[in-house]
């Protein structure tokens, strides 16, 4: 207690509302860390706002979650697409990287699998999105002289006032991966956006992606699209799992 006085008696307001309503268990994980005040507030408002458990706030620590989501490069084009204040909040929006720990993947999915576990945890994806979200549907089906298009998954976000298609990629991401999410935005435009509605948005979660190469993609693109990263985080388990197989292996290697 003495510690906790010491570290934010002096802190501003808002530090010091920030950790007042966290749990006691919380606090000593955020002490033992060596964090600025400003990373303090972000991860009390994740542990707040999405539900962490004690270890889930370890992983994000450990992962240094706060360096990888507040990248200063942008992946998107929401600046020369949209108008300029629906392009502030967007960029406020939307992340360059997601946690998709609560999937409890231990390896590489395929983008069915993927899918599928996203919607069987979709309450969980989209605390991870943030406020805002409605989930429409995944496999969204456009239908367009007489062939039918399909979105990975589909959400309405009430305060942009726009549809978000969001597409899954396994791997790295591919330049040709703007050309089919530009051509989806279109056919939502088109066929399925209200009047009173901003211009649909489109993000590209895939495994990893290089700053330039998304850079130059989006380049004369005419509609919103972002390219995101994601990432497992093992959950306690399976990495105990993994620590004692290892030291199994290890020790027969010995003998």
């Amino acid at each position: 207690m003495k510690k906790f006085y010491l570290r934010y008696n002096e802190g501003d307001t808002k530090l010091r509302q920030a950790v007042a309503v966290l749990p006691w268990s919380h606090n000593l994980l955020l002490m033992s860390h060596d964090l600025s005040p400003e990373y303090i507030v972000f991860y009390a408002n994740e542990v707040v706002s999405k539900g962490w458990s004690r270890d889930m706030l370890r992983h994000a620590l450990k992962s240094e979650y706060h360096l990888s989501i507040q990248a200063v490069e942008k992946s998107n084009n929401f600046d020369s697409t949209l108008p300029a204040q629906q392009a502030d909040y967007a960029n406020e929006v939307f992340r360059s990287s997601y946690n998709l720990g609560f999937i409890d993947a231990t390896e590489p999915l395929k983008e069915l699998e993927l899918e599928r576990r996203l919607v069987q945890k979709i309450t969980t994806f989209i605390m991870e999105l943030g406020s805002g979200f409605s989930f429409i549907g995944n496999q969204h089906t456009l239908t367009c002289n007489d062939k039918e298009y399909r979105v990975d998954l589909l959400f309405f976000h009430r305060r942009l006032r726009s549809m978000v298609a969001i597409e899954l990629k396994i791997g790295e991401f591919k330049p040709e991966y703007i050309g089919k999410m530009n051509f989806y935005l279109s056919l939502l435009d088109k066929l399925e956006k209200a009047p009173d509605e901003n211009p649909s948005i489109g993000i590209i979660l895939c495994a990893e992606k290089d700053h330039l190469e998304v850079e130059l993609a989006l380049q004369d693109v005419n509609k919103p699209i972002g390219v995101a990263e994601y990432q497992y985080l093992l959950p306690k388990n399976k990495l105990q799992e993994l620590v004692a197989n290892e030291m199994k292996n290890s020790s027969n290697d010995d003998e």
